[in-house]
């Protein structure tokens, strides 16, 4: 039978009842074929993973009772991804991505070059889908979409800012990161036209902000996010 597990609203804690919604019902009784008696995994993103028992196994509100835990809550480290929303299923994969390779936080934003729009339910219901597949007890938060310019004129003290400046030169990503100390950092990644001339004056005038490059070929906005997120987690993250 194959292994099962969902996202639940918490805390999850012992023999605690746990309603699901519509689409988990339907998922898990209508699609999976699950039966009262049924054990799954079970997490709500801050309390580790649990074993649950089906208690009802109605198509439209079943319910599940917690009855012990399985893995301990493992947080990813302090990084934030920052990403001009691209085209949908290209955005979809870099949540998705994001959330399997280790993120704290999400913010969309909005560039001058941005032209697509920015549905956040969707793009946190993909982010729990891909927490769900791969394992993680934590679910990254996906903010609402703010303008780029704006968040680095309020840029929090002590969070270093990555950023992938194929516009002058910089040091390769290894080289750039492996002088750098852990902490809270964050990555920028640009929409498909790239920065504008303003935000890269802005960026690379904020002290907080470490320039590096990808390498010597060109990357999609979607390929870049990974190489990035891959790259300081392999440098600074739970990689090591």
């Amino acid at each position: 039978m194959a292994e099962i597990r969902l996202y639940v609203e918490g805390p999850l804690a012992a023999e605690r009842v746990l309603p699901l919604d519509n689409a988990q019902s339907n998922y898990l009784f209508g699609v999976m074929r699950r039966k009262v008696g049924d054990r799954l995994r079970v997490f709500d993103g801050a309390n580790g993973e649990w074993v649950a028992e089906v208690a009802k196994a109605n198509k439209r509100n079943g319910l599940l009772v917690c009855k012990e835990a399985a893995l301990p809550q493992v947080s990813p480290p302090d990084l934030w991804l920052l990403f001009a929303p691209v085209k949908k299923a290209r955005t979809a994969f870099i949540v998705e991505k994001a959330v399997e390779m280790g993120v704290r936080k999400m913010q969309p934003v909005i560039t001058d070059y941005t032209n697509e729009r920015v549905n956040v339910d969707r793009m946190q219901a993909h982010a729990i889908e891909a927490a769900e597949q791969c394992g993680a007890t934590f679910v990254p938060d996906v903010l609402e979409p703010a303008k780029l310019l704006s968040l680095l004129e309020n840029w929090p003290r002590g969070r270093q800012l990555m950023f992938c400046d194929e516009g002058r030169e910089a040091l390769p990503v290894a080289t750039a990161l492996a002088s750098q100390a852990t902490g809270p950092w964050a990555i920028v990644i640009g929409p498909e036209g790239g920065f504008s001339a303003d935000e890269v004056r802005a960026l690379r005038a904020l002290e907080a902000v470490v320039s590096v490059t990808l390498g010597p070929r060109i990357l999609r906005a979607d390929t870049a996010a990974v190489a990035a997120i891959g790259a300081w987690q392999m440098a600074l993250g739970d990689w090591q």
